[in-house]
């Protein structure tokens, strides 16, 4: 009779790091078709070019690494990097913009720290805090949903490309003519001119909860993140973490004052709180990885999300709170370790 010998390693893993990626992109796919739908097609570009600069910036820094490039290539992670970067950007950016943040993202917040695995930061949120701060002005390019009343010019996809091309419009059209500001800049801006929740939100680009078309794309992102919960490719922690940090106070703070206060349902629907909740701070190499940890870094976040768009200059902290809370990781996941079995915890007596 003869047995068969394996070689160590005797355990593989369930899921290799390509079909996990693979998957996180095909939970994107159904609200990436929506942004689409209601935004038009500069998502489209805004993927395309995102996802050229991450490969390129990929098969350079192996290249220089002096490691065959298309072992960093097969994992697919670039391609998840630039799909989040091109949720995070409005639909007309111009390829340069977009580029910047893709490459930053990739060279600096990846591989300048070694790597898939050993990065400490979020590369997309790198990426598009760097956009925020070089490119401020074209984060103002959010166009109108393709839905309702809404007074709005909308581009065709020719007139799409050109400007991601090139930067420019057509000469019988403004900026005014065809962006709006955002559900969260509308509110923002509305506190601040001593404005009620009630009178701001009966601006058109308001919907049930958040903004019309935006609940749409959370719907989907929702749905896209339940599924990588069901296949067991994120944790329940992180996202349950970020939504209890975020709604809870944006709760008690709605009973205490809601002429002032927007609804939880605002800010759940409202910017990239679902898209962070399961697809962004969920990332395994960045997040901290024990269970109570997860819970831990996900409520920081959350929390830090509700002070930026409370006291903050900023509509949005998605971006921020998840950097600020990738620093506090190595933190969390020593103070948050599971003991060892048959060592002793600090405390305990002999």
């Amino acid at each position: 009779m003869e047995f068969t010998r394996r070689q160590s390693p005797y355990w593989s893993a369930r899921v290799a790091v390509p079909s996990l990626m693979l998957q996180v992109v095909a939970a994107l796919a159904p609200a990436a078709l929506a942004h689409v739908w209601f935004f038009g097609p500069g998502f489209i570009f805004n993927l395309l070019v995102a996802t050229l600069f991450a490969v390129v910036g990929e098969s350079l820094m192996m290249h220089l690494r002096g490691r065959p490039p298309e072992h960093a290539l097969a994992d697919y992670s670039a391609l998840v990097t630039a799909a989040l970067l091109a949720f995070a950007l409005p639909s007309l950016t111009p390829w340069w913009v977009t580029a910047t943040g893709s490459l930053f993202a990739v060279v600096v917040a990846k591989h300048l720290y070694g790597g898939l695995g050993f990065n400490i930061f979020n590369p997309a949120m790198a990426g598009y805090v760097v956009i925020l701060i070089a490119f401020p002005m074209h984060l103002n390019l959010w166009v109108g949903p393709r839905i309702g009343d809404i007074d709005y010019e909308y581009l065709s996809v020719l007139q799409t490309l050109k400007f991601t091309l090139t930067g420019t419009l057509p000469e019988s059209l403004g900026f005014d003519a065809i962006s709006r500001a955002t559900p969260l800049d509308v509110m923002k801006a509305g506190l601040n001119n001593m404005k009620t929740v009630t009178e701001i939100r009966a601006n058109p680009v308001m919907g049930d909860f958040g903004g019309r078309g935006w609940e749409w794309i959370g719907n989907f992102l929702a749905f896209g993140g339940f599924w990588l919960l069901i296949k067991k490719i994120i944790r329940w922690q992180i996202p349950a973490g970020v939504g209890a940090g975020l709604l809870i106070p944006a709760g008690i703070m709605y009973l205490i004052d809601p002429g002032t206060h927007p609804s939880p349902g605002f800010h759940l629907f409202g910017g990239a709180t679902i898209l962070c909740a399961f697809f962004i701070a969920t990332d395994p190499v960045s997040a901290a990885t024990s269970p109570k940890g997860r819970l831990i870094y996900g409520l920081g976040i959350g929390l830090i999300i509700y002070c930026i768009r409370t006291w903050g200059s900023y509509a949005d902290g998605v971006a921020f709170a998840v950097l600020l809370m990738n620093m506090a990781v190595p933190a969390i996941d020593l103070l948050t370790r599971p003991p060892i079995v048959g060592h002793e915890q600090a405390g305990d007596s002999p």
